[in-house]
């Protein structure tokens, strides 16, 4: 397997490091010591749309894929997105989610929709004037990592689709333009009633939206909301009706999670690298570097980070060479949090009473990396993932 990536993708994880320092850390820190997310109106977001963030990977046709309005974070391969991915996260993986641009709908978007639905829907972060977001919301209050069990329905109306029930942890979904909601057809037929409608700020029944309260990743809006009898129009049924009748929307959904998993197992590991790092250092300016249990745990950190980023890397190689990779993707996702965390553990054990403060970037980093074993599936369900592959059961 080969790893490598392009002359351009290496450039890109250059500049991201250098914007990761001078950019992504020091508006994630204000944000977490202000315990809320950047406001959209953040001076941050205009800079970073300056430099290139905020725009989609989608071209017009007869435009190249590689031209200069490709945003810096969007990789030209998946294991470059894997190493793009961890490199924003070592920053800050709070600001990585809350950077404008089309976010997690994206994905679906050009996976599943029409050539109209990708121009309708991905033009505005072609080359916005202003920063702008889109939005995905898959999880309900009753259904998080089993994301076959969801209930918000979708009944048929002429022209128009009604959209009835609950959503939660639906990152920028109260800023975005549009959100892509999955809704179920018929519950009586599992995963196969699953459709992705794509729903526009301002849509009638489209309300409640409430921004929750997180222990970490607090510069980005996590947020639930309600559909009331939501009217959406038939066109915004993503791949259009075709789509509606192949019942294919549940494999569209997990297509989306396995692309997205090795990239959460690589933000892990750069969560755990910072940790690491600081650890490093901190261990070095306190006359502690010469303790051979300091030395070992640190050792064992770096081990077990590479090992996770390896599993990463190899489910994104499998990706690229269209070779199903959910096995692979689950294990990069339940391997680099548990990691991670190790690594953060033991900063904050190193800290002392300097990380009960509550002023360290280590404590922030162990706040952090926990959601990083939740979203896109818990590591629990990952391991029921792996295990049925082990034993050759359909996922």
């Amino acid at each position: 397997m080969d790893y490598s990536i392009s002359t351009e993708d290496r450039r890109r994880l250059e500049r991201l490091a250098e914007i990761g320092h001078d950019e992504f850390r020091p508006a994630g820190l204000r944000a977490d010591r202000a315990a809320a997310p950047l406001p959209a109106d953040d001076p941050f977001f205009e800079r970073m749309l300056a430099l290139g963030f905020g725009r989609t990977a989608w071209r017009p046709q007869g435009a190249t894929a590689d031209d200069a309005t490709r945003a810096p974070n969007k990789a030209g391969s998946a294991v470059a997105g894997v190493l793009l991915a961890e490199e924003g996260a070592y920053w800050d993986r709070g600001i990585g989610v809350a950077m404008c641009g089309p976010g997690l709908g994206e994905s679906p978007v050009l996976g599943m929709g029409t050539p109209e639905q990708k121009e309708r829907f991905l033009s505005p972060f072609l080359a916005p004037a202003r920063p702008v977001w889109g939005a995905f919301a898959m999880s309900e209050p009753g259904a998080g990592s089993d994301v076959a069990a969801i209930r918000t329905r979708a009944v048929r109306d002429g022209g128009h689709w009604i959209l009835n029930g609950a959503k939660a942890w639906s990152g920028n979904a109260h800023r975005a333009l549009w959100t892509v909601v999955w809704a179920t057809v018929d519950p009586a037929l599992g995963r196969g009633g699953h459709r992705a409608f794509v729903v526009e700020r301002g849509t009638p029944g489209f309300e409640g939206h409430r921004i929750e309260k997180k222990m970490g990743l607090r510069a980005y809006e996590s947020v639930s909301f309600f559909l009331n009898d939501c009217r959406v129009p038939a066109e915004n049924l993503l791949g259009g009706e075709s789509y509606y009748q192949s019942r294919a929307g549940f494999k569209g959904a997990m297509n989306t999670f396995n692309a997205g998993r090795p990239a959460i197992g690589g933000m892990a590991v750069g969560i755990g690298r910072a940790a690491l790092d600081e650890s490093v250092r901190f261990a070095r300016d306190a006359g502690l570097w010469g303790r051979q249990r300091v030395r070992d745990r640190i050792e064992r950190s770096r081990r077990r980070l590479k090992s996770a980023m390896l599993l990463a890397l190899k489910a994104a190689w499998m990706a690229d060479r269209k070779i199903p990779n959910a096995v692979e993707a689950s294990m990069a996702k339940a391997a680099a949090p548990v990691a991670a965390l190790e690594a953060c553990a033991f900063g904050m054990e190193l800290l002392g009473m300097t990380g009960g403060a509550g002023e360290h970037l280590i404590e922030k980093l162990h706040r952090d990396v926990k959601a990083l074993d939740i979203v896109e599936g818990t590591g629990q369900i990952q391991r029921i993932v792996m295990a049925r592959g082990l034993v050759k059961l359909p996922n």
